[in-house]
């Protein structure tokens, strides 16, 4: 009983969390388009590390000025896990994608090696990354497994 109460708590998390952001304008699905795709990290699920993709499109460059682009992981209660590292940025490898800005329309992408905030390995289970581009939100979910 004591899993099923703990098993129910944790679907109710994941809907509650998507719900949430899609009351906020998120999500790939909406009507409008926001500029932006965040894609299905890969491999997923993972272990240890992944590479999250993501679009830019020309759309949020008309006005001449830089996408800010931040990506967070969360894990089911909704609680920061970390944030990953841009690759191929022109401020270099490594840098961790809070609020940077990029120049120019493409494709790219983040790594996250599966390490919380604190350095240390995280759980098996579900995550749900979020990219925020120029204020406007987009998450998809994604699987660690040990």
């Amino acid at each position: 009983m004591r899993r099923a109460v703990s098993v129910l708590f944790v679907l109710l998390s994941i809907v509650g969390f998507a719900s949430s952001l899609r009351a906020q304008g998120a999500g790939p699905t909406g009507k409008q388009d926001p500029g932006f795709v965040l894609e299905q990290n890969y491999p997923n699920p993972f272990n240890p590390e992944t590479k999250i993709p993501f679009v830019l499109s020309e759309a949020l460059f008309r006005d001449g000025r830089p996408a800010v682009v931040s990506i967070r992981i969360y894990n089911v209660l909704q609680q920061l896990v970390a944030s990953p590292t841009a690759l191929n940025h022109p401020a270099g490898e490594g840098v961790q994608v809070l609020d940077l800005e990029y120049p120019a329309p493409g494709r790219y992408e983040a790594y996250w090696d599966g390490r919380d905030t604190a350095g240390r390995q995280v759980a098996s289970g579900v995550y749900f990354v979020q990219l925020v581009v120029n204020g406007r939100t987009q998450v998809r979910k994604m699987f660690v497994t040990k």
